[in-house]
């Protein structure tokens, strides 16, 4: 039987004042209300450390589970019942993880009161609201220089792997620079280990482990213990384009469709022409074990989107060292442009993000068959629909929306181009063999491939 904890939680920050109107939106269960959406991802939250990817598992393991908003006179509370006791030593929340449970309760209120105010059709305004999101969750902290590293890579990899993007992470963190990740497990966990030991060498004692994540996906990929900076944005491509913005350089690791997601969505946005001369490191590593698939990655880009993507990256394999010196050598380069642009350096305003990769992309069987999967189009437009393909397979995966949606209507049908299409079920293939679609191995694919 699973262990559960009662408690009542008090903030430490600014959300100890809030209006009855705020209260109300964070108790309300009804379609406009919060309350739901906030439980979830503070379940997920509090479930840290779980191995269990699948966000229908974990609200079936924790059905009783509650959170309520209480206001008083001085300000609120949190009052929940039945939660992970994981969360808890001796009955008292774990620091950190109460940090990490109120910050779903700012990104999710100032979410859900404050995005309506921009026109989201509008690509600056997107971008506007992106800001304003990171500015009130404090990631963007000002008078540092470029140093925040972000990592992708899959949350389901083996320890060869995960060893290695510790040791990334490590060499990453000797060299003073900071981490950024999808917040979860495997190769999001690995690098911030790993820097957070060196920078304890190092006896650096500000550095940041942020985690950025949305609320379909924080079920799946719990913010693992080392985050020290967790930040809600309310979809994926509003998490894709705070990665790229706040980003300096990015390291990709082995991983799954997601993995591909990101690396497609990063590639799209940078083969615009108008980013031509936009500096961002980028490299795509791995242990020696996961050589065959960083090489059918690479294959896969250059029979897709061409030689001209891949030369946006450079290939290391089994050298963290290097990855490491890449990654501090573009530090450099980045700190001049933003200098000579007069850029932010906490935020990339100059990066072109075509409207095709902001507006949000509901993973239905309808949208999802009627993606543009051919090669006679332009390669950023090319690159926004596969990182769509691959968001919905992720979606049929492991979001609870997509694994209802699969259950109900049968797998996606993905169709296109003959010689397109053959490319992605090759890759797809290989991550279904190499155990990189699900945690627990068990994996029944979600979409049909069809040329």
């Amino acid at each position: 039987m699973t262990h559960t904890v009662n408690a009542t939680i008090s903030p430490r920050s600014h959300l100890s004042l809030l209006s009855q109107d705020e209260v109300a939106q964070l108790t309300d269960a009804g379609v406009r209300g919060l309350h739901q959406l906030m439980r979830n991802c503070a379940l997920a939250v509090l479930n840290v450390g779980s191995k269990d990817d699948s966000g229908y598992g974990l609200m079936d393991q924790f059905p009783d589970f509650t959170i309520e908003v209480v206001g008083y006179e001085r300000g609120i509370r949190l009052e929940i019942a039945n939660a992970p006791s994981n969360a808890f030593v001796d009955d008292t929340i774990i620091t950190g993880i109460r940090e990490h449970l109120f910050a779903v309760v700012r990104d999710i209120l100032y979410t859900g009161t404050t995005l309506d105010r921009f026109n989201l059709d509008d690509p600056q305004e997107t971008t506007n609201a992106v800001f304003h999101l990171l500015r009130h969750a404090d990631v963007l902290v000002a008078g540092r220089n470029p140093s925040m590293v972000v990592c992708w890579g899959g949350h389901s990899i083996g320890r060869a792997e995960y060893d290695y993007t510790k040791e990334v992470g490590h060499q990453l963190g000797l060299r003073g620079l900071d981490i950024c990740t999808g917040c979860g497990p495997g190769a999001m966990k690995g690098p911030m280990k790993g820097a957070a030991i060196a920078h304890a060498k190092q006896r650096i004692q500000d550095g940041r482990y942020l985690g950025i994540t949305e609320p379909g996906i924080i079920a799946a990929e719990a913010p693992n213990p080392i985050v020290n900076e967790l930040v809600i944005l309310p979809d994926i491509e509003k998490r894709l384009e705070a990665f790229v913005r706040v980003g300096h350089g990015i390291v990709i690791f082995p991983g799954g469709p997601g993995t591909a997601e990101e690396l497609l969505y990063l590639l799209g946005i940078l083969m615009h022409p108008d980013n031509a001369d936009q500096p961002m490191p980028l490299v795509i590593s791995g242990p020696s074990e996961s050589e065959a698939f960083l090489r059918q990655v690479d294959q896969f880009v250059r029979n897709t989107l061409g030689p001209a993507a891949a030369d946006r990256y450079q290939l290391i394999i089994n050298d963290p060292e290097a990855v490491a010196r890449a990654m501090f050598a573009g530090m450099k380069s980045v700190r001049e442009f933003r200098y000579d642009t007069q850029d932010a350096f906490t935020f990339n305003w100059r990066l072109m993000i075509d409207r095709e990769f902001q507006t949000p992309f509901p993973p239905t069987h309808e949208n999802m068959a009627g993606l543009n999967l051919s090669l006679d189009q332009p390669v950023h437009l090319l690159a926004a629909d596969l990182r769509r393909a691959f968001s919905g397979i992720v979606a049929g995966n492991v979001k609870a929306p997509g694994v209802a949606a699969v259950r109900a209507h049968g797998p996606y049908q993905l169709r296109g181009e003959p010689a397109l299409m053959a490319e992605m079920d090759a890759l797809l293939t290989s991550f279904v063999e190499q155990g990189r679609m699900k945690i627990d191995g068990n994996y029944t694919p979600c979409y049909e491939i069809s040329g």
